[in-house]
């Protein structure tokens, strides 16, 4: 009885906050909206056992995408004029995108009731063994079976990174770069110097 009320009370609360993200007028009531909704598709999740999902839902994505998204919101002086301006401007593209999206939602739904899919049938190999969590089925799974595909997807994460770091990071002219041989080199006596100024001095410029 508890797991219908709480699995009733998270999807009712999802589909709210949902709606709300996309209707509100104030992109950081949007944000905060889409961080509620994150919340209750993993509560969602841990009712159907699905551990994993769940924490990645919080740690991921409102851990970094969603927080990063609202400090960047919050950070930039955004003119909700011009944003309600381009609104109604893409609004008609907006509806043809939402209208091609829903008939093929339509058509896949049909195509997959009339049995045209052939979808496969489990074989079993994938089952969560007897006693062990769903964490830990899919570390299992993931450092035996797809050992070698995730450890490229975390080389190709690695490149992504030191990219991203390069490029920021390329030699600008006109800026004076940073040396730390010469920084980690000097002594204290040469970083700081000892004053002692008169009475009703101020500060020579």
């Amino acid at each position: 009885m508890i797991q219908t009320i709480a699995f009733y009370l998270f999807a009712v609360l999802t589909i709210a906050s949902a709606a709300a993200t996309i209707l509100s007028r104030n992109p950081v009531h949007s944000v905060l909206f889409l961080i509620l909704a994150f919340f209750n598709a993993a509560g969602l999740m841990v009712l159907t056992g699905a551990e994993f999902i769940a924490m990645l839902l919080v740690i991921v994505y409102v851990g970094a995408v969603a927080v990063l998204f609202l400090f960047v919101v919050m950070m930039l002086d955004i003119d909700f004029a011009e944003l309600r301006a381009g609104f109604v401007k893409n609004f008609p593209l907006g509806m043809l995108v939402a209208v091609v999206l829903l008939a093929e939602m339509v058509l896949g739904i049909g195509a997959y009731k009339a049995g045209a899919l052939d979808l496969g049938t489990p074989d079993g190999t994938a089952a969560t063994p007897a006693g062990a969590s769903n964490v830990e089925a899919i570390g299992g799974l993931m450092y035996s079976r797809y050992l070698f595909l995730f450890e490229a997807a975390g080389l190709i994460l690695l490149v992504a990174m030191v990219g991203a770091i390069v490029l920021t990071h390329r030699q600008r002219s006109g800026t004076r770069g940073q040396k730390i041989s010469k920084q980690n080199a000097r002594r204290p006596d040469e970083a700081t110097v000892n004053v002692k100024p008169e009475v009703g001095k101020g500060v020579s410029l």
